[in-house]
Order: C-alpha cells, then structure tokens, then sequence
C-alpha cells in the first residue's frame, strides 16, 4: 500500500481545501475543517433473546467497514427490556486515516445511491459543534453484504466528527466531499 492515497483523501487536497479557503476566507490551510473520524454504531435489540445476534452484526460491521467492530455491552439492568448489566445490545467502530476515506468514498458513490427512493440526506442532522449524523434503515445498501445470508435487517447511525467550529462549516466541507444531500428542488415536489 506504499504510495497509496484514497481517492477522497487526494480530492480533500486538492479540490475541498481550495474551495473552502476561498468560501470561508480562511488565511492558513490549517484553518480548513477536516473529518476527524468517522463512529459507526448498530444497536441490535433483538440480541438480549439471541446471543447469536451480536455474533451476527459483528461480522457484517467489520465486513462494511474493513475494521474489527466491537460488541456494546449493557451496563444497567431493566427488567422491561430482559436486559442484564453485560448483555451485548449493540455493536460499534470507529474509523479514522485512508480506512475512513475509503469507507466514506463507498458511502457516497455505492451506497447511498443504492436506497430505494433515495433523494438526498438531510441537512438537519448537525448537531450544532459541527458534527454530523446520518441514519440508515437497513444494511443490505452496502455491496459488501450478502442479501441472502442475511437474518435480520439492523440499522445503523454514522456519524461524520469534523473539526469545524460550526455547522455551516461542516456543511460545506460534506458537500465538497461528495455527501449528497436533498436539494430544495426535490423537498417542494
């Protein structure tokens, strides 16, 4: 991999730091926000029934994401749920250099295009510090997943972290970057 550069990495270089000096008026390129990393979590309720579950969605996250993703386990007990302090209820990654450029890179041009009736992502998902959060209903848009090993449908929150101090900042630097997000054309029809 010596030499290697993601595709994302290079345009963020050579397209999204220009672009951002210029709209920002920024006076150093370390000024230019960048993504920090990117926190992947999946929770699987139906796992307090079926340890197998956790098993299951470890596997499939790691198979997204090119990364080992670690079980979440809980940490109270509530008796309405079933749920035990140490029950595995959810699964997480988090990644960071040329892993999440690649992975953002398939999230763009694979993925995303893949959901049924896609549109765009909303814009109202920052969080105010210039972070962003994204949902998805269902794993089966990654190509890396098989639909027919598939048990149970699982969702998951990707959350973009930047190091802009706010959410227009952000904004900006998603865009360039390539997230597609619902223009005001498509949201009036």
């Amino acid at each position: 991999m010596e030499g290697y550069v993601a595709r994302l990495k290079k345009k963020y270089k050579d397209q999204v730091v220009p672009a951002m000096m210029k709209q920002f008026s920024y006076t150093s390129v370390m000024q230019v926000p960048k993504i920090t990393k990117i926190a992947i979590n999946q929770g699987v309720g139906k796992a307090t029934s079926d340890k197998k579950m956790i098993d299951v969605a470890v596997t499939e996250m790691t198979t997204i994401t090119g990364q080992k993703a670690m079980a979440t386990k809980s940490k109270k007990d509530i008796s309405n749920f079933k749920l035990r302090v140490g029950v595995g209820v959810g699964v997480r990654v988090t990644l960071r250099g040329d892993r999440m450029y690649e992975f953002m890179d398939r999230l763009f041009s694979v993925a995303l295009p893949r959901v049924r009736d896609f549109k765009g992502v909303n814009e109202k998902s920052f969080d105010g510090r210039g972070n962003y959060t994204l949902g998805i209903t269902e794993q089966i848009i990654f190509p890396e997943i098989d639909i027919d090993k598939v048990t149970h449908m699982n969702g998951m929150d990707i959350t973009f972290v930047t190091s802009a101090n706010t959410d227009a900042e952000a904004f900006a630097l998603l865009k360039e970057l390539g997230l597609p997000f619902k223009s005001l054309k498509t949201e009036q029809n």
